[in-house]
Parts: structure tokens; C-alpha cells; sequence
């Protein structure tokens, strides 16, 4: 317990409150259990240590563990809540539960047992909560944390603090609000870092290492969180690697399930569970062509990276036109995507996005209503052509 504590204490005395991720005020952290999810990497452990640091003035009422460390080889989390709540703590923090077998159940009986207690985790983005699951779901709060917006990483390099805009704001007023922030600031020298470096925090510490940091993260998701979480066996982990092998070769993927089963020597149903596991894992992003009616889609037509930090780290050829594709799609990816038949993304089944370079032109969505051009190369857009940086102040 001693060594856990000084873990603690320790992440306390090193973490900063310089810079907040966007997600900190939406949460209501007065709820009495929280589930923070995300891909790894994404700051999620900094996120608790900043709550404790600047919201406790007591630092004995609350108390935060990352539940893979080997105190827990040989003890439970309730024997942590159990110690917690003899020693004043009110707030507990429990760290990559996705690690600890049956942490559902055992966080359901922290819950019924110290009404008092509140209690925080944090998992891989890959944890689902359903009724089968302890009943979790009506007790707990989930949020999700996605990477660095290249808003964020504008503040987090210090070049500018500046509010999140929305949506409809962009597409109504994006002139305007193009030519205020690029007045500011030469939009396109930190934009390119952010497209190569800047969606992960852990670029901060690791400078030129940091593709190689990142290979790590992309391993450690496939061969310890997908195995822990749903129970993935060697060989489909050994498939899932070949297998984001492929899609950096081609990204972006038109689906082709027979041909992916015949190279993987699999399955069609074990590609589309490696793919789902992938898309959960936040490796990858699949684009549905939009249904009509009650029509239910049946299979993706194009895959992507999630993010354009996964395209550098691990293709060896980063295609331009997928490149720009790749981070609208990430930056718009709290909307409902589908990919349409003309055009490259449908939002919210409404608008229509057209993206390419600055010459790109109306001619492949002509005449439909509610479309627009995502250029990238612009400072200012006009009319209904938005420069594509300008999607990076989403969030």
C-alpha cells in the first residue's frame, strides 16, 4: 500500500495545470461513478491527477491507483476501497480497469456498499457497458476522450488560446473566423506538425522518438487490451497485425471482405470482428454508405486511419488526398459520418463535404443543397469553401 501511495503522491507533485483537456469541464464530477474512456495515450491519467490536484485541498480524501500495478497480484479493488474508506478518502481513482478481470462487478459492489464513496475509472475506449455487465450502465456516467484537436495543440505549444467553435458556426461564419485566428498566427507552420505529431500529448516528451512511441501504443492496444477485453486469442492478434499491415499499404480501403479473408486465410466473420475491434480500439475509422429508409447497412465501403498521427507512424507511402480525408473524419467524428455517393463525407445526414486542395472545385457536388468544399492550402475560404484546418477548433 505504501508503494502505491508514493506512486500517487508522486504523479501529484508532477503533473501541471498549465493546460486542460477539452473534455475536463464537460464531465459533471460530482456523479457518484465515472467511466472516462479513450484509445490509449490520450491523456487520460494526466486528466485525473489535474481533477485531484485542483479541485482537493485535502489530497487525504482522495486517492488514485492504476490497477495493472503488482499490489494488485495480490489484492482486490475493493480491498483498496475497503482501506480507502477506513482512511477518510471520499474520491477514488482507479486507473486501466480494463486490465483487472471482473472489475465490473467488483466496482458494482464498491458502489452498493459505500454510498458515500465516489469513485472515477478509466479504461481503453474498446469497454462497453450493457446490462449484462454488473448493471453498470444505469449507475455509471460515460465519457468518452478523444486526441488533441489542432486547437488544443495550438494551446498546448503555447501559440494561442482559443475557444472551440462549432459546427454550424464554421459553416455559417468560417470567413470571418478564418481571418481573425490566421491574423493571429501562421496557421499552416503548426498545422502540418499537428497533422504528422500533434493528436497524442506524449508528443511533448518524446520529440524525434515519438512515431516509435506511438508503433508501441498501436502494439500494446492489440496485444494486451484487445486480449484482456475481449478475450482475442495469439492467432487473431497475429492476423490483426497483418492485417493494419494491409490497410497502411492501400488506406484508404475499399472494403473487400472476400479478398482480406483469402490474404488473412480467415473468416469473412473474423474480418469483420478484427475490424470492429480495430474501429473500438480507435485505430481505425470505417465509412458507411448512407442507408435510405429503414434500409440497415451492412458493411463499410472505405476504411481510414482514425487519425492522421497513425497514417505517418505507420504507412510508407502517406497519400495526401487520404491524408486531409482522414482528418476531417477524425475532427468530425462526435457528428454521425457516412460516405455518400457523391461527394466524401455526409454529416449528420444533412450537410455534404467535398474535400480536397485549394483548386478543388464544385463540379462532383453540383447543385446539391447543403454542400460544401473542404480545402486544404487556404487561409480564408469563401462561399461555401472552408479552409480544412478551420475543423480543428471543433473541439
Amino acid at each position: 500500500m505504501q508503494r502505491l501511495n508514493a506512486m500517487y503522491l508522486h504523479l501529484l507533485d508532477e503533473v501541471t495545470l498549465d493546460f486542460i483537456r477539452y473534455l475536463y469541464s464537460q464531465i459533471n464530477w460530482d456523479n457518484r461513478l465515472i467511466l472516462l474512456k479513450g484509445p490509449k495515450g490520450v491523456g487520460k491519467t494526466t486528466m485525473l491527477i489535474q481533477h485531484i490536484k485542483r479541485t482537493f485541498d485535502d489530497k487525504s480524501k482522495a486517492f488514485y491507483a492504476s490497477v495493472d500495478k503488482s499490489w494488485f497480484a495480490t489484492h482486490s479493488i475493493i480491498d483498496l476501497a475497503e482501506y480507502s474508506v477506513s482512511h477518510g478518502v471520499t474520491h477514488l481513482f482507479l486507473d486501466e480497469v480494463h486490465k483487472y478481470h471482473g472489475w465490473d462487478k467488483e466496482i458494482k459492489e464498491i458502489y452498493d456498499a459505500y454510498p458515500k464513496l465516489h469513485v472515477v475509472v478509466t479504461g481503453s475506449s474498446m469497454l462497453q457497458l450493457s446490462e449484462t455487465e454488473a448493471d453498470l450502465s444505469r449507475r455509471c456516467r460515460v465519457y468518452t476522450m478523444l486526441g488533441l484537436s489542432f486547437r488544443e495543440f495550438l494551446e498546448l505549444e503555447k501559440v494561442a488560446i482559443l475557444a472551440p467553435i462549432s459546427l454550424v458556426d464554421i459553416l455559417q461564419n468560417h470567413p470571418s473566423i478564418a481571418a481573425h485566428i490566421t491574423n493571429q498566427l501562421p496557421v499552416f507552420k503548426y498545422f502540418e506538425a499537428y497533422l504528422n505529431h500533434g493528436y497524442y500529448p506524449f508528443y511533448k516528451e518524446e520529440g524525434d522518438g515519438f512515431a516509435n512511441r506511438l508503433e508501441n501504443v498501436v502494439n500494446s492496444i492489440i496485444q494486451v487490451e484487445m486480449p484482456a477485453i475481449a478475450n482475442v486469442s495469439y492467432e487473431l492478434v497475429y492476423k490483426i497485425k497483418i492485417l493494419l499491415g494491409i490497410l497502411a499499404e492501400l488506406n484508404p480501403y475499399t472494403l473487400n471482405v472476400s479478398d482480406l479473408a483469402k490474404k488473412l486465410e480467415s473468416s469473412r466473420d473474423s474480418v469483420y470482428k478484427m475490424l470492429d475491434l480495430m474501429q473500438k480500439a480507435g485505430l481505425i475509422r470505417r465509412l458507411y454508405q448512407k442507408s435510405t429508409g429503414m434500409k440497415i447497412l451492412q458493411k463499410p465501403e472505405k476504411i481510414l486511419f482514425d487519425n492522421t498521427n497513425l497514417m505517418y507512424a505507420l504507412s510508407p507511402n502517406v497519400d495526401l488526398g487520404t491524408l486531409r480525408e482522414t482528418f476531417a473524419s477524425n475532427m468530425l467524428s462526435s457528428h454521425k459520418l457516412a460516405m455518400p455517393q457523391a461527394g466524401d463525407l455526409q454529416v449528420d445526414n444533412h450537410y455534404l463535404f467535398e474535400v480536397g486542395g485549394k483548386s478543388k472545385n464544385y463540379t462532383q457536388i453540383a447543385d446539391i443543397s447543403d454542400s460544401y468544399i473542404i480545402a486544404d492550402g487556404i487561409d480564408v475560404g469563401i462561399g461555401n469553401k472552408i479552409p480544412l484546418w478551420l475543423f480543428g477548433m471543433m473541439y
